[in-house]
Order: structure tokens, then C-alpha cells, then sequence
């Protein structure tokens, strides 16, 4: 039987009555389904369909408050130190180093501390700390070799133990915050990762050209050990769940930042 035009019109009624579910969106776009039974108009989907970001993040605000404050003070800290040690140092590489990298430090905390009021009227100054008592026995253990014979230990606590852990920590943050609510603070992030991966790389290429004996090999590892221990026991730049475990906070981050 051919059909009649009396087909095609129930056809295409059909057709509005059931609207299509949308396919091939992030998670949260699929809840929506497009069109309107009562009207047969159509609305545009949350996300478009070449838009794979998710709407939830592992960090709520408070949480993500929590890290950047930490991050804030050890960035300062780490510029204390290095600019501290421009004028203690012999090697005159290494000064020039040094002089380099704590501006680096000295801009990230600068980033953290401008990003923390952003952050739903969080106080700067009650945030920027340290994650724990740990913490801060582990900074004061990096800055204690003063004596300008001891490069190797100041390079070591810097290279080989704490940029190591902000590369970590840092790399944690962005691959678990929202990119939709939280975008902001990855856009912070992928600026310092960026430094810290070149400085790390500096460090320790000025490290391989002064251990040169086994006593220098013994002098870099016991200092290592030292502040590892110690790094250990804090968990890290934010503490326990720096790069996830622990205490991590797993809310979902879903307001805007």
C-alpha cells in the first residue's frame, strides 16, 4: 500500500512527541534531553557536542582554598631562601641561577595570593600557611645549610626534594579540578609547571657538574634522605592527599570559583 499524506503528517507528529536524547556530551550534558513535548520547540544542549569538559571537579572552594594558601607560602618560602643564598654562594652559576629561579617563586606566590580572594571573600593572610607543623620543620631544614661550601646540599634540598613535590602536587591539582568552574586556577598552573620544569632541569644540571667524588655523591644522599624523611611525614605541599590518597577531599566542585 503506498502511503498517504495522512501517514507522513502522523509521521512527523511522532517524530516531535519524541524528542531526541542527546549523544556523544560530557556527562553532565546528557541529563538534558532536546526538545519540548508540550511546545515541539527545541533547546540548545548545556554543552556542545565537541565539548568534552566535566562540570564536577575532585575540590570544592574550601578545598581548593586550602592548596593554593599552601602553595602560596611554600612559593614564598622557596624565594626567601633562594634569594637568601645569591649572596652566600662561590659558584657564580649557581648565583646566577639562584637570582633567576626565586623571582620565579617570588611571581607564583603572587599568582596564589591574587587568586585566593577570587576564591568566595577566603582571607590571604588566615589562609596563607603551611599545610602542617611537618611542613615547616621541613623548610626550616632546607634553608639550614648557610655555609657557602655546602651548593650541593642547598641545591639538593631545592631539585631534588621540593620542586619535584610542586611539580607533583601541581600536576595533581590540574588533572582533578573542574576545567569549567575551576578554570582560572588551571590557567595559574600550567604558567608555574612551566617554570618549575625548566628550574628543576637547571638544578640539576648544575648538581651533575659538582658531584663529582664519592663523598659528594654521600653529601647530596644523606641531605636527601633527611628532607625526604621529613617531607614524608608533612605528606607533602598540602599535606596528606597532595597527590591524592590520604585525606584528599573527593566533594565535587561544582559552584563557581
Amino acid at each position: 500500500m503506498r502511503p498517504t499524506q495522512r501517514d507522513g503528517d502522523e509521521t512527523a507528529a511522532a517524530a516531535v512527541r519524541r524528542p531526541p536524547v542527546a549523544r556523544g556530551l560530557s556527562p553532565v550534558a546528557t541529563v538534558a534531553r532536546m526538545g519540548n513535548t508540550a511546545t515541539g520547540s527545541t533547546v540548545r544542549a548545556p554543552f556542545a557536542p565537541w565539548d568534552r569538559r566535566d562540570l564536577p571537579g575532585r575540590f570544592d572552594v574550601a578545598e581548593t582554598a586550602r592548596r593554593v594558601g599552601n602553595y602560596a607560602w611554600t612559593e614564598m618560602k622557596l624565594f626567601e631562601a633562594l634569594g637568601g643564598w645569591v649572596a652566600t654562594v662561590p659558584e657564580l652559576d649557581v648565583k646566577m641561577r639562584f637570582g633567576t629561579h626565586c623571582y620565579h617563586h617570588a611571581w607564583h606566590a603572587d599568582l596564589w595570593r591574587k587568586r585566593l580572594p577570587e576564591l568566595r571573600e577566603m582571607k590571604p593572610e588566615r589562609l596563607t600557611v603551611p599545610a602542617n607543623e611537618a611542613m615547616e620543620r621541613f623548610v626550616g631544614a632546607l634553608t639550614e645549610p648557610e655555609a657557602p661550601e655546602l651548593t650541593i646540599e642547598k641545591l639538593v634540598g631545592v631539585y631534588r626534594v621540593l620542586i619535584p613535590r610542586f611539580i607533583a602536587a601541581y600536576t595533581y591539582h590540574r588533572n582533578n579540578t573542574s576545567e569549567i568552574t575551576d578554570a582560572p586556577t588551571i590557567r595559574s598552573i600550567n604558567f608555574i609547571l612551566q617554570d618549575e620544569y625548566d628550574d628543576w632541569r637547571d638544578g640539576e644540571m648544575l648538581l651533575q657538574s659538582l658531584i663529582t667524588t664519592p663523598d659528594h655523591v654521600r653529601r647530596a644522599a644523606d641531605h636527601q634522605q633527611k628532607l625526604e624523611a621529613i617531607m614524608v611525614e608533612a605528606g607533602g605541599i598540602t599535606g596528606s592527599g597532595s597527590i591524592g590518597g590520604g585525606d584528599d577531599t573527593t566533594g565535587n566542585s561544582e559552584g563557581d570559583h
